[in-house]
């Protein structure tokens, strides 16, 4: 009847249980020779005093028949009591699911519907429309605990996420707090009226209403619950902004139909005369206020109890006549005259005011489900669910803050892939079909003139191989540009991930690994004594050597631990025009990841290749060679492409998401590398064969960018030529060698000659000791000297020739001296 805490509605249901009573009694054909009474006691929703009222009404006589229970904590307390004295209970304002346990509770019975029946119409909202994410703050009471329980279970089921689930005892404040933070749109909310207050209150102060945000409160609160109570800090006009456009569900509690009930009434009757009889218990609502406090809804319910009872009690009076027995046999010890009450009220079948009451076998009411929402202050209905049959007749009259649209249930993050700008890709991508369409050209420029001299003497087939080493780094530059919705989803950007590793790797070995080859020839025959002719199969050997290195690690790499999609995401912004949708805005960006380790290796092999071959290119930097005329601006190219390389490598993972640099500085590096690489080694040799086909005195002067070509470039004729003195010049130079042989043999024979004269003079001198004379001595030579002096005589000199030997070709003074004379430039 009152209380400082829980459920206070026993103010209106008190009077709609003695309509009942009289009712029942006036009935000439229910319980005839009996009368029902209702001995009512306050329990102000107190458990532990409830159970001191219970024990009360126990022991002290009359005999009870069946307890009439109130709020849940209370029917809680005095079912699992009242089963040991063999008592049936039957509850009119409790919803705990708890009660619904029938090894706890076996006698339990109650009209109020269990607040579990709620959540299946809840969830049928939910999927209405299209929430899957929910939010609980509950009072930590039993009923709604379970309640809470129970609708996780039923959300799990339907896959709806629940994002939180607080709870609270008297303050909500940090609880509503905590909705805040978690960022909680669709919320359902489970306590009792007096902290209903508080709570909207608090979410008033957090913003937690509005166009974004849902409520879900239960429906058995009095139509003015919201108004403003000592202790609530809100307004009257705060309070209704917060509360509008919020859903209430409950169990319908009153017959929406105009069919005669058992009272003989309809229900629309029977609220009339039961308004007009809550006059005479003004002493027990709130001071000043013409309608109970709480209790109005369930009034029905109670008025139904009563008459279940009743109904129950006389076909109990039936079976008992035929056994014997009357209602007065019953007692508390004896569970014969209970079980037959407990199996009545089973069977008890009727259309009351508060609708088809029937209970299942867990004792509970089985009810449709009435589901309302507050327009402008006041609860309009939309519409049943009936949870047996799955059944939601809806009205389609629900509102929101923004017409026709409801709220969502989290922000709705709309990902916004980085891509390249369009005018960017298209631009490179055009440069680099150009580079494409050029490095053709060039090889076909090289197929033209293969048979010219010039051209054979920069190595035609190395630069071929460079040309398609710069197709393949030009098509990566395309591929660099595109992402996932370009190539239509996640398995084509993955093989176009792969595509850029292969283009880039091994247009690379081809471009650079050509260039590296040339130079290490230029600094082989630098160094050699011995000049020996180009072979292409060294080039073409050395260079699918790189080739293949790439290959076997890209093979590796791929089977091993193959790249995988990378989605990078960044923090959420908001949309660039004026919404009224909850949008925010995901940028992301598509990467192609790898393990670290397959980087360094391929990086570091390659690392070395271009330390290596920036060595090479200085070595030789002043080396003018006749069998390789580009190398001194092949080493040029491989300056550029060392020193691009190793600053495209660090800034280009600085900027990795920055789409549009990080894509222009890659393709920019790699266009400029091609570019020059191709304008360096090729653009000489075009203007040298247009000046020879204009005429043999043009540009003889060797200037511009010609020059230093110029400079290495030799005729036909002069190549022959050149060739010619080179194999004399060996042919000497083996003489020389035979001749300098003999006469080493000769200066041998000289030294063992000189050793036997003076071996034999120490002999004489030996045998002429005692004789002193002076005497000249002239020794005439022996056949060994000449052997010696003949052998000399048949070196021949070649009077026409500076070397004084004779060639076994005819050489003529010219061509000696063209040999010295290279000797001395080199």
């Amino acid at each position: 009847m009152n209380g400082t805490t829980g459920w206070v509605g026993g103010q209106g249901c008190l009077p709609a249980a003695q309509m009942a009573l009289q009712d029942v009694n006036r009935d000439p054909n229910l319980l005839i020779g009996y009368e029902l009474d209702l001995k009512w006691n306050n329990s102000e929703c107190d458990p532990g005093l409830a159970a001191t009222i219970l024990y009360d009404l126990i022991y002290r006589p009359p005999k009870k028949t069946i307890i009439l229970g109130g709020c849940s904590i209370v029917c809680s307390g005095i079912a699992e009591t009242a089963k040991m004295y063999n008592l049936i209970v039957v509850g009119y304002g409790s919803s705990s699911p708890a009660l619904s346990n029938r090894h706890r509770f076996p006698t339990f019975f109650r009209t109020h519907p269990s607040a579990t029946i709620h959540n299946p119409t809840r969830v049928k909202l939910f999927k209405k429309f299209r929430w899957s994410r929910i939010s609980i703050i509950l009072e930590a009471e039993e009923v709604f605990v379970t309640t809470g329980k129970d609708l996780e279970t039923r959300c799990k089921e339907a896959d709806i996420e629940i994002l939180t689930r607080v709870s609270f005892l008297d303050d909500p404040t940090e609880a509503v707090k905590s909705l805040s933070r978690q960022g909680a749109r669709i919320i359902i909310g489970m306590f009792y009226s007096a902290n209903a207050r508080k709570v909207m209150c608090e979410a008033y102060k957090a913003g937690l209403y509005g166009k974004q945000y849902v409520w879900f409160l239960i429906g058995w609160y009095e139509a003015n619950w919201f108004h403003p109570a000592p202790g609530i800090n809100c307004t009257m006009d705060e309070m209704l902004k917060v509360v509008e456009y919020h859903f209430t569900t409950e169990a319908l509690m009153l017959n929406q139909g105009y069919q005669h009930t058992i009272a003989g009434m309809t229900a629309q009757d029977w609220l009339n005369r039961y308004e007009s009889e809550l006059t005479h218990y003004r002493q027990y609502f709130p001071m000043g206020s013409n309608k109970p406090q709480e209790g109005y809804q369930e009034a029905p319910l109670a008025y139904d109890a009563i008459w279940a009872i009743a109904l129950a009690l006389n076909k109990t009076m039936e079976i008992l006549s035929q056994r014997g027995l009357t209602l007065d046999s019953f007692d508390y010890e004896s569970p014969e005259i209970t079980n037959i009450i407990k199996s009545e009220l089973q069977k008890v079948q009727f259309l009351g005011v508060s609708g088809y009451v029937a209970f299942n076998d867990i004792g509970d009411r089985i009810s449709w489900t009435l589901i309302e929402q507050m327009i402008a202050g006041k609860y309009e209905q939309l519409g049943f669910y009936d949870t047996i049959t799955d059944n939601l007749t809806w009205n389609d009259r629900e509102k929101w803050v923004i017409p026709g649209r409801p709220p969502k249930d989290r922000t709705e993050v709309v990902r916004s892939l980085q891509t390249v700008n369009n005018a960017l890709f298209i631009s490179l991508s055009g440069i680099s079909a150009i580079g494409v369409l050029m490095a053709v050209s060039l090889i076909c420029f090289n197929h033209k003139f293969n048979t010219c001299r010039y051209i054979q003497m920069s190595n035609p087939a190395s630069n071929n191989l460079m040309l398609i080493g710069c197709v393949l780094c030009f098509i990566s530059v395309v591929l660099f540009g595109l992402d996932g919705q370009d190539v239509g989803g996640l398995h084509n950007f993955i093989i176009v991930c792969n595509a850029r590793a292969f283009c880039l790797s091994i247009g690379f070995s081809l471009f650079f690994g050509a260039m590296f080859a040339k130079i290490w020839y230029c600094h082989l025959l630098h160094t050699q004594s011995k000049r020996k002719k180009i072979n292409n199969n060294h080039i073409y050997i050395m260079i699918l050597t790189f080739c293949s290195i790439d290959l076997i690690i890209l093979s590796i790499w791929y089977f091993k631990d193959p790249i995988k999609l990378n989605v990078k995401t960044f923090p959420l912004l908001n949309p660039d025009i004026n919404i009224d949708e909850d949008i925010k805005i995901q940028p992301c960006i598509e990467h192609c990841e790898a393990n670290f380790i397959w980087y360094g290796i391929l990086f570091g092999y390659k690392g070395l290749l271009l330390l290596f071959g920036l060595f090479l290119s200085y070595e030789t930097r002043s080396v003018k060679l006749k069998q390789l005329n580009d190398s001194r601006l092949v080493g040029m190219s491989i300056y550029n492409v060392v020193i691009l390389c190793l600053i495209t490598g660090p800034v280009s993972q600085v900027i990795e998401d920055q789409v549009n640099a990080h894509f222009a500085f890659i393709a920019l590096a790699i266009i400029f590398c091609c570019f020059l690489t191709m304008a360096l080694v090729f653009v000489p040799k075009i203007v040298e064969l247009v000046r020879r086909r204009n005429g043999p005195n043009s540009g003889l002067n060797g200037s511009g960018i010609n020059g230093t070509f110029h400079e290495t470039m030799t005729s036909r004729e002069e190549e022959e030529r050149f060739n010619r003195i080179t194999l004399e010049n060996q042919e000497l130079k083996e003489k020389i060698f035979e001749k300098e042989r003999q006469i080493e043999e000769i200066k041998s024979k000289i030294e063992l000659m000189a050793k036997e004269q003076q071996e034999l003079r120490k002999s004489e001198e030996s045998k002429q000791q005692c004789v002193k004379r002076k005497a000249v001595r002239i020794q005439e030579p022996d056949a060994q000297e000449d052997e010696v002096i003949e052998q000399l005589n048949t070196l021949n000199v070649d009077p026409v020739s500076d070397s004084g030997f004779v060639s076994n070709r005819n050489s003529r003074p010219s061509d000696f001296e063209f040999i010295l004379s290279e000797y001395e430039s080199e």
